[in-house]
């Protein structure tokens, strides 16, 4: 998108007829890019238009904030079930817990992109057809029960991202824009459950205050709110795409280095406390927790990242990727460790597919980002290695939830 700006900005025509198509997209490269610009008279110009338009908050037709809306009320409704029909919560949760939010961002995307019929009706008959797999997956403790409740949540994620771009599977662009939306959805989702909770202790407590206690009836609605809140989040980032476009690098500038200090100062620490996740299984769940998350924040960092961006944080990037190699690397010796002295578990398998993939593709992202440092190359390249990773995280999680109860003997 950045290259298409720079390339049209003495094609006035050309530009407009950009910004018209890729209204979220154009704003968000436009204001990354405009440091290196500002010198030019049309960019001066967009520049004052775009801020302008930053103060109209909830430009969005209505329409939209009320199709959101029905959307929130029929997802809550669907989390309060286990109290409607005496079902038990836990269980509910773990089946179902996927299917209560991520089925209605699909719908969202499908209905403002105006997708054609072909591109979401075999995702809509995947979700029917899911829904009833995990109705009849045997329950109770079975791994392969937990692994796929685990699991499938990620095909789900990865094809709302399939909608989100609008089925332009080959885009690499919008693919990144896909994971820094996710960044900013948990960023706005934290604030309003924020806003939510502050508001929901000064009305109990007002209540309380006149010896009403609306604690029970209140915990009905604190469902719906809880539901609710990533798709208003939604709504607020789609109604104003910069409304989080500075804070994101920002949070990624400042917890990506602490994150790198930090787990230095835990591999370090880890080789004198006798502790380790080979003879410790607890410790190796907590360990492969940490690996994930770590993961997480890598892909945040690099997808909120700017491809103009100085070199020093590119080698932050750097070490911490190398840093979580090495961690990717103790976990997948010590499920392998496992695996050959007491054999294959759903469990293991699972665990040790999933570490050989992020090692990979962290292996990967590594290399571009110390080309990136060393050759100047912009973070772009570095974006494309990672979502390149995509459908195979997609193909694992579908392996392990489909597969593996079977394959297994719903172990």
């Amino acid at each position: 998108m950045k290259e298409q700006i720079v390339r049209y900005l003495n094609d006035p025509v050309e530009l407009e007829r950009l910004y018209q198509q890729h209204k979220m997209l154009f704003k968000q490269a436009f204001f990354a890019l405009y440091p290196e610009v500002a010198g030019h008279p049309v960019a001066q110009c967009w520049h004052a238009r775009l801020s302008q338009e930053r103060d109209e908050w909830f430009r969005l037709p209505k329409k939209e904030l009320q199709f959101t809306l029905w959307l929130s009320l029929i997802a809550g409704a669907i989390a309060n079930l286990p109290e409607w029909m005496a079902v038990k919560s836990d269980e509910f949760y773990m089946r179902y817990a996927g299917f209560i939010v991520f089925p209605f961002f699909m719908i969202y995307f499908v209905w403002k992109h105006k997708l054609s019929f072909n591109q979401w009706i075999g995702i809509l008959l995947f979700i029917c057809a899911s829904v009833v797999y995990m109705s009849f997956l045997p329950d109770g403790k079975h791994d392969t029960f937990m692994l796929a409740s685990m699991h499938l949540p990620v095909v789900l994620w990865l094809l709302t991202g399939y909608l989100f771009i609008g089925g332009h599977i080959h885009d690499d662009q919008k693919k990144i824009a896909f994971l820094r939306y996710n960044g900013d959805l948990i960023i706005v989702t934290q604030l309003v459950l924020i806003s939510g909770g502050i508001f929901s202790f000064i009305t109990i407590g007002l209540f309380q205050f006149i010896q009403i206690h609306i604690q029970d009836v209140y915990t009905h609605i604190a469902i719906w709110g809880i539901t609710a809140a990533p798709l208003l989040a939604n709504y607020l980032i789609q109604a104003n795409p910069d409304l989080v476009n500075k804070v994101s690098p920002i949070i990624a500038r400042i917890f990506t280095p602490l994150v790198a200090v930090m787990l230095i100062i835990y591999l370090t620490t880890l080789l004198f406390t006798g502790k380790n996740p080979y003879n410790d299984r607890e410790f190796l769940i907590l360990f492969h927790l940490v690996l994930i998350g770590v993961m997480a924040i890598i892909f945040f960092s690099v997808a909120a990242t700017s491809a103009s961006t100085d070199r020093l944080f590119i080698y932050v990037l750097l070490i911490l990727s190398l840093v979580t190699i090495v961690l990717c690397a103790i976990t997948l010796s010590a499920i392998l460790f496992r695996i050959f002295k007491w054999g294959i578990t759903p469990n293991r398998l699972a665990a040790s597919g999933s570490n050989i993939l992020i090692m990979t593709n962290l292996i990967w992202i590594s290399f571009r980002l110390f080309r990136a440092g060393k050759q100047k190359h912009d973070m772009q390249a570095v974006g494309k290695s990672m979502v390149s990773f995509l459908p195979a995280y997609m193909l694992w999680a579908a392996i392990v939830s489909f597969l593996f109860p079977v394959l297994f003997h719903f172990q």
